[in-house]
């Protein structure tokens, strides 16, 4: 009965994500793997759930349970993946994937998502002068595309961390990325954003690179946004 269930529970998820798939025009990256794979772990669990609460329909009660926990997860999944490519889309860019993306210096903005939150990389370069904390204008713009973004899932929570290379002091670097990070949520929330906002400095913790040239070191110096659904799904940035 497991092993049925189990089936039953797999293959409503793959149809349900299937559905969602179906709708793979309205965005700009096809990949979908948080739509199938929140609907395949959905299903599974609203398949048992639904499985243990009658023993006398146990075949009908876990189709409904794996439809029902296939839908919630397909529809989590789906939003992480909507929202990553309207945040690509709004800065210009696409959804990367690639970790080396991150090692190019050609790329000022980097857009990716896992299966927890989208994440946002803003080049150090772009985005304040050296040793500022003060946001240039070019940047000010980006990052309303963000606070755009928020205000249309305003159950989104965003976490804004600094990082920095390792010139000077670690006390030092810690002060400057923290501002860093405070002075892009403070410019998200002049745009009357209501989303939870979390700021981080990482200092010259978590390098991209070795810090041993001015090439590695700009790589190094950068601002990242995590968008998160789910307040459980938080991870620390600096580690």
């Amino acid at each position: 009965m497991k092993i049925k269930l189990i089936s039953l529970a797999t293959v409503t998820a793959l149809t349900i994500s299937g559905c969602a798939v179906a709708n793979q025009g309205l965005v700009r990256d096809n990949s979908y793997s948080r739509t199938q794979n929140g609907s395949l772990i959905g299903g599974l669990i609203g398949a048992a759930i639904g499985a243990t609460k009658s023993k006398h329909h146990k075949f009908r009660s876990a189709l409904l349970g794996g439809a029902a926990g296939a839908a919630v997860g397909a529809g989590t999944g789906y939003l992480l993946d909507q929202q990553a490519n309207e945040i690509a889309d709004a800065l210009g860019t696409g959804v990367n994937n690639d970790p080396l993306a991150a090692l190019d210096p050609s790329k000022s903005i980097v857009v990716s998502k896992s299966d927890k939150y989208v994440k946002v990389m803003f080049r150090d370069s772009m985005m304040f002068a050296t040793n500022s904390d003060r946001l240039q204008p070019s940047a000010r713009n980006k990052v309303s595309k963000i606070a755009a973004l928020l205000k249309r899932y305003p159950q989104t929570i965003a976490q804004i961390a600094g990082f920095t290379d390792s010139t000077g002091s670690y006390g030092y670097n810690l002060n400057l990325s923290s501002r860093r990070a405070s002075s892009v949520a403070n410019v998200i929330r002049a745009y009357g954003v209501s989303n939870t906002l979390y700021t981080k400095g990482c200092s010259y913790n978590k390098p991209l690179v070795p810090n041993k040239s001015a090439a590695q070191k700009a790589l190094n110096r950068r601002v990242e946004i995590y968008l998160y659904n789910n307040p459980n799904d938080a991870v620390n940035p600096c580690i």
